[in-house]
């Protein structure tokens, strides 16, 4: 996995119910006013494990998070989601 890329991945459709420091945060990788000042580009085709080996491999940000709508206490599942992402990353 690269130290670092230009691409991210996330549902934005959620993005409403995220905390504003993530928003913030998304909005930095959008107009590259982060860190490392460079603007990022959306992957995302809402298959979680497909998304996390495309973005990772090509050294991109991939974040699933909790939002205060749909899901307060985050969404991740063993089964269909966690276990075979590890075994991508592994």
């Amino acid at each position: 996995i690269p130290v670092r890329g230009n691409v991210y991945s996330c549902n934005e459709a959620h993005s409403v119910g995220w905390t504003p420091p993530l928003r913030t945060y998304l909005e930095g990788l959008k107009t590259g006013d982060n860190a490392f000042r460079q603007q990022y580009a959306l992957r995302y085709v809402g298959s979680m494990v497909g998304d996390i080996h495309r973005t990772l491999r090509y050294g991109g940000i991939f974040f699933y998070p909790a939002d205060a709508y749909s899901h307060p206490n985050g969404h991740l599942q063993l089964l269909y989601k966690c276990a075979p992402m590890s075994f991508i990353i592994d």
